[in-house]
């Protein structure tokens, strides 16, 4: 320990773990350790920036809650968020794309057909399609769970001082035994990322907008496959070359088109749409 300089200290460090040779965590922990010494020494960090680095963590967690993870937005607006979901997407699959900081995993059951709308304003949406494996076979009993802003770019969770249920405009369908699945929705509108905390702080420092595209947030899955989270985004609107968190792929858009007066549908739904997309999911095996 004595003998320890900027430049020693980096092996020091990795050697004070007793971790398993060779297994993937002492890969993660060593490289984190190198990266972090590496920027360190590179940028000839401050006193004063280290401290900035630690109170900003440190802001990030007191913000968070169960159901706002300030750092979960933090890995998506320096694109963490998205490289990872590029990195692990299958070959095949649908691509992913960003979780977000509102997921929340107890979103009540719905029948397929349902309305989540709920009256809201808003164009009212029938959005349908399938889930199927990479080689095009339906993929019955597959679920999708899927949340989203309303109408106005809001989220209802962020709401709830004002009323709203947490709840609205989320659910989990159970697809048929074609692999279908169906239900309305209110079109969503583009909105900002929650700009009243710490990284809202950073975007403003790196003079960034908070805009994200508007989009439909899902998570599949099905038995025997690898899981998908990604999100849905629609044709020309706003933000798609831009989205704050480097979410929008081009297989990721779908067309909405309008619903014409004659038009039927065979599907059982509680509303009447305005508008209609269709956009199929496709997943991977495990492994």
């Amino acid at each position: 320990m004595r003998e320890i300089n900027q430049f020693k200290i980096t092996d020091a460090v990795k050697e004070s773990f007793a971790t398993e040779p060779g297994s993937r965590f002492e890969q993660l922990l060593h490289g984190l350790i190198e990266h972090l010494h590496d920027f360190t020494r590179e940028n000839s960090l401050t006193h004063a920036e280290w401290m900035r680095v630690l109170n900003f963590l440190y802001d990030c967690g007191k913000i968070s809650t169960p159901e706002r993870h300030e750092f979960i937005l933090l890995s998506d607006v320096l694109g963490f968020s998205a490289l990872v979901d590029m990195i692990n997407t299958r070959g095949g699959a649908t691509e992913g794309s960003n979780l977000g900081p509102f997921y929340l995993d107890d979103a009540p059951d719905k029948a397929l057909g349902a309305d989540l709308s709920e009256g809201r304003d808003g164009a009212i949406v029938l959005v349908h399609g399938k889930v199927t494996d990479t080689l095009h076979k339906a993929l019955p009993g597959a679920t999708i769970d899927t949340w989203q802003a309303d109408g106005s770019g809001t989220y209802p969770i962020q709401e709830q001082e004002h009323g709203q249920d947490k709840m609205d405009l989320r659910g989990k369908f159970t697809c048929d035994g074609d692999g279908r699945y169906y239900y309305t929705t209110v079109l969503p509108k583009p909105y900002t990322v929650p700009y009243d905390g710490p990284v809202g702080e950073l975007l403003r420092a790196g003079n960034r907008h908070a805009w994200r595209a508007a989009h439909l947030h899902y998570i599949v899955r099905a038995p025997g496959m690898a899981d998908i989270t990604t999100e849905v985004f629609f044709e020309n609107t706003e933000y798609l070359d831009n989205d704050a968190v480097f979410g929008v792929r081009k297989s990721l858009i779908a067309k909405v088109q309008p619903v014409r007066k004659a038009e039927q549908f065979d599907y059982d739904l509680s509303v009447k749409p305005d508008a209609v997309f269709e956009f199929d999911f496709v997943l991977a095996p495990e492994g």
